[in-house]
């Protein structure tokens, strides 16, 4: 087990966390959506607080909140509690990761509250579009990137498939300590030593378990969604670089993104001052199994075919020397690097991001995050959208309601990109 500490002694307060290579990313199909249910009976009965909310009752006594997130890559667990408060907020954390009971009547309560979780997902009218675009967009691998799950398969879920989860994923050798606050490293890490220095190693659970990669894309493709709506919702996806396979494409993405947000841009101007689209914004997600790269903005119905095409032609010149200048590089990689740095500011949130990146990358990775992005040239910035981006298969989506489709006739072909190769 890796153990992290990053000392901050602005409040008497400390941040304990748990971060487990796990998320959507391990699941199978039949098993969309248990990471997920995991996390949710990682705060119940364990051998050493075997009663049903005793888990709650200790924690309040220890004066901590805590909480827990599922993402793609990762789960984590942590509380935030009184710096004096700190060994037992470790061992309360300790006992729950290391000998989960999954009582049957906890995980049927639990299940009730996730199946609530997805209903309120689902009466998004952005949820139907956001899942029908993945399943195109990771072709054969939807299970791997959907969080939230399938309805079917949370409704059946047992205690058996929880502790088959545990006993792949939950080992020390997959999983980290993070500790930050008003702590004292030594201290903590000789509390590491006496909780969990008798968990044993497992198996390596990506040997054992590997993940199949996520295919390429052979087509573009295109995905209608009708409800009822106002406004028009156009989103493009792209399968974009790994963080390990392609870490230095993830920095060029990152600074190629706030180049095109910013309200100056070649981009914005084109296509939100000129009326065609009320707001529009690009992005990419860092993932070690393929981060997505997405354009998603809002335009009306009647403008929804021109707004669409004059997408299409700003697409094309990505890659074009001159279509972001070294004023904008230098711009946006000095607004990226104040704002990475705030996000050091707050110890309990500056346990999440390390436990993020240890997850889907490493702490090196993060610790070199400014310079590397800083070290990007108008080259790498035009090698990453040539690479990713131009000219290669996308998926776009819309939402729209039904009779504004039907007034303006809008069929999938009119989605499809003019240029790929």
């Amino acid at each position: 087990m890796e153990i992290i500490v990053a000392e901050n002694h602005g409040v008497p307060l400390a941040t304990v966390e748990i971060n487990v290579r796990n998320g959507s990313f391990t699941q199978p199909p039949g098993y969309e959506g248990l990471a997920h249910m995991y996390e949710h009976m990682f705060f119940k009965a364990n051998a050493q607080l075997p009663r049903p909310d005793a888990f709650i009752e200790r924690a309040s006594e220890l004066g901590a909140v805590f909480n827990g997130t599922t993402q793609e890559e990762r789960v984590n667990y942590y509380m935030t509690l009184p710096k004096d408060s700190i060994e037992g907020g470790i061992r309360l954390i300790a006992a729950a990761l290391r000998e989960p009971k999954f009582l049957k009547e906890e995980l049927d309560r639990e299940r009730q509250v996730v199946l609530g979780e997805y209903d309120r997902n689902e009466a998004s009218p952005f949820f139907t579009l956001q899942e029908q675009m993945g399943k195109l967009l990771y072709p054969g691998q939807w299970s791997r990137k959907n969080i939230i799950g399938e309805r079917s398969v949370l409704q059946t879920v047992s205690p058996d498939k929880m502790r088959e989860i545990q006993k792949k994923y939950y080992v020390p050798n997959n999983s980290a300590l993070l500790v930050t606050g008003d702590v004292d490293a030594q201290r903590v890490f000789q509390l590491a030593e006496q909780i969990f220095g008798d968990w044993k190693k497992g198996d390596d659970p990506f040997i054992m378990n590997p993940i199949p990669p996520i295919p390429s894309l052979s087509k573009s493709d295109a995905a209608i969604v009708e409800l009822p709506v106002n406004a028009v919702t156009v989103s493009v996806e792209w399968q974009g670089p790994s963080v390990r396979k392609d870490p230095n494409s993830t920095y060029a993405a990152d600074v190629f993104s706030d180049a095109l947000n910013q309200p100056d841009s070649p981009f914005q101007k084109r296509l939100v001052d000129s009326g065609l689209f009320q707001s529009i914004g690009v992005n990419y997600y860092t993932l070690d199994q393929v981060g997505p790269i997405s354009i998603g903005g809002q335009t009306t119905p009647e403008r929804l075919k021109e707004a669409i095409a004059a997408l299409d032609q700003e697409i094309t010149k990505f890659a074009t020397p001159g279509y972001i200048t070294q004023q904008q590089l230098e711009a946006v990689k000095a607004e990226r690097a104040v704002s990475t740095a705030y996000g050091e500011d707050r110890a309990s949130g500056f346990a999440h991001t390390l436990g993020f990146w240890w997850s889907v990358s490493s702490i090196e990775y993060y610790m070199g995050y400014i310079d590397n992005m800083a070290a990007r040239t108008l080259a790498d910035v035009q090698g990453y959208a040539k690479q990713y981006i131009v000219g290669k298969h996308r998926i776009v989506g819309v939402l729209i309601d039904p009779g504004a489709r039907k007034a303006i006739g809008l069929t999938a072909a009119d989605l499809m990109p003019r240029t790929i190769r």
